[in-house]
């Protein structure tokens, strides 16, 4: 994942936005939306700028009027990538907060939702949390993932993918380029996993959490890639 395209556009960041709560979740600041007695959960895993993010905490809010007990855990730890910080370049801040930490994170959030009656998992990772969640798949911790211009996943990664999985890129991205998406769903067919590849006409990288409201073409766009990340869990969750 590099620079500039990857994390160009970041959100206003908002603590209060979303009619969900921020609770505590295995250690983890989270913000959660819907009934905690819904079966069904669905982890959003977001990209470096965090569980903050208004479009995010809009898009959880959603999933859950869906039926879904939706969680967004702080993966970050209370520090987000700030483009403006220049002591902490990207690479500096990947290397503190990356996936495979993201990962170990997400092990007992899931444990303490099946401590509290949930039976089945969904999860899906924008950017940096497409990582996360692929790796949650290989493992069979969730029973359905979807990807939104995912980072740092390789084709190797998806040899190992167990569930059920969409992948929704973006047309301009340097990181996720559609060509790439499309081995990854060739691997996917391959191996018999029921996946879905879709590709955006004319967006960038990042649009599906990071378009800007008054660019209605972008926010159509990301609306529709919602509803496939919908579709896509009310499909393959139990």
């Amino acid at each position: 994942m590099s620079g500039p395209e990857c994390c160009s556009n970041p959100p206003n960041l908002s603590s209060t936005s979303g009619s969900g709560s921020v609770i505590e979740l295995a250690g983890l600041k989270t913000y959660v939306s819907g009934s905690s007695t819904s079966k069904p959960a669905i982890l959003l895993v977001s990209d470096v700028y965090g569980y903050e993010s208004p479009t995010l905490r809009k898009l959880a809010d959603k999933v859950a009027n869906a039926g879904f007990y939706v969680v967004v855990p702080d993966f970050m730890h209370g520090e987000p990538y700030d483009p403006n910080n220049v002591e902490k370049p990207l690479s500096v801040w990947l290397n503190m907060h990356n996936t495979d930490r993201g990962f170990e994170d997400a092990k007992p959030v899931i444990a303490a939702l099946k401590s509290q009656g949930i039976t089945t998992f969904g999860a899906a990772g924008f950017c940096w949390g497409a990582k996360v969640v692929v790796e949650l798949t290989k493992s069979a911790y969730i029973q359905a993932a979807v990807l939104l211009h995912p980072s740092l996943t390789t084709l190797d990664d998806m040899k190992e993918v167990k569930v059920p999985m969409a992948i929704l890129g973006a047309e301009v991205d340097k990181n996720s380029p559609p060509e790439l998406m499309r081995q990854f769903g060739e691997i996917l067919k391959s191996a018999k996993v029921k996946s879905l590849v879709k590709i955006f006409p004319g967006v960038a990288h990042g649009w599906s959490v990071r378009y800007k409201a008054e660019d209605e073409f972008s926010v159509k766009s990301a609306e529709e890639a919602h509803q496939d990340m919908l579709d896509w869990f009310l499909a393959h969750i139990k």
